[in-house]
């Protein structure tokens, strides 16, 4: 009962701010795309008092999106962690849409968070742009495009910005708050209110390949690749000694099992691009990826799930 009324001291709290510095009022938000990021992003601010949608191409993500978000509110409640009044609560302010145009036409935030595809991306932020009231606010949940190229092909650069979350959002509190070439101030300083309502961690960074947590992890990830792949010590050992050695929660390979070893490989080619030899992906992240090795998703990766 503490927490929840932690969250509506900080849900209160931003409201008043919107209100006194007359920042865009984020009430309603529609998250594009439902799948594992999509839907934790819907979660976790459906926890935190805002009404969402989750919008998708097909009713199959859509329900998976949701059906994987009730699960979540369920076991809160089997552990006691959660009313089963507050889960039915929850469970009323998220709702699915299979329309874009619909789905975004109430929206105060919209947050993409759908393949890492620029040019995908680009092509569904010129429909968003189209259809979404004046005041919206749009977030990518990319991690590690250009927030600049998107922002230009929604129409609407100085209300566009980077809202990277991570996986999964409802444990992981941070989000990465990224400015595109015109981002406004008023556009950053709502979203990161909004971040903070949800009790986050924010930071903020200029555009630039891989932002903060990118840039500074898939070479650690890769360096980890080279190790096994030179023998230096066997995929235990490197995970235990960095854990243990370094406080990390995990080991890299790990980590690298849990991301996903295809995610990590086009970060890791897209910083290449951007910022030179010292991200070129090793041989062995490369071999992995051809096998279909990609972590738990596929069933294995560096280690059998």
């Amino acid at each position: 009962m503490a927490k929840m009324c932690s969250m509506r001291r900080y849900r209160n709290l931003f409201l008043n701010l919107t209100e006194d510095e007359n920042m865009t009022k984020i009430e309603n938000i529609t998250v594009v795309g439902a799948g594992q990021m999509g839907a934790g992003i819907g979660l976790v601010s459906a926890i935190y008092g805002y009404n969402v949608v989750l919008y998708d191409i097909a009713d199959e993500f859509v329900s998976n999106g949701l059906n994987k978000n009730f699960s979540y509110l369920e076991r809160q409640v089997s552990k006691d962690r959660m009313t089963p009044e507050k889960m039915e609560e929850i469970k009323t302010r998220m709702r699915g849409e299979l329309d874009l145009q619909a789905a975004v036409s109430s929206a105060d935030l919209v947050i993409e968070a759908i393949v890492e595809n620029l040019g995908i991306k680009n092509k569904v932020w010129a429909d968003i742009g189209k259809y979404a009231p004046e005041h919206t606010i749009f977030g990518s949940n990319t991690s590690s495009l250009s927030i600049t190229e998107m922002a230009k092909a929604s129409g609407r650069p100085e209300k566009f910005l980077g809202t990277h979350f991570f996986n999964p959002p409802v444990i992981m509190k941070i989000i990465e708050f990224i400015k595109g070439y015109e981002t406004s101030e008023e556009t950053l300083r709502a979203a990161v209110e909004y971040g903070k309502s949800m009790e986050m961690q924010t930071v903020e960074a200029n555009e630039a390949p891989g932002f903060i947590v990118n840039r500074l992890m898939i070479p650690q990830l890769n360096e980890a690749y080279h190790a096994l792949e030179q023998g230096v010590a066997s995929r235990e050992d490197i995970d235990t000694a960095m854990k243990f050695g370094l406080n990390h929660p995990m080991g890299p390979l790990t980590l690298s099992d849990f991301i996903g070893l295809d995610t990590i490989l086009f970060i890791a080619e897209y910083l290449h691009a951007e910022l030179g030899e010292k991200f070129k992906p090793a041989p062995l992240l490369r071999k992995m990826v051809r096998a279909g090795k990609l972590g738990r998703k596929t069933g294995e990766g560096f280690y059998k799930y």
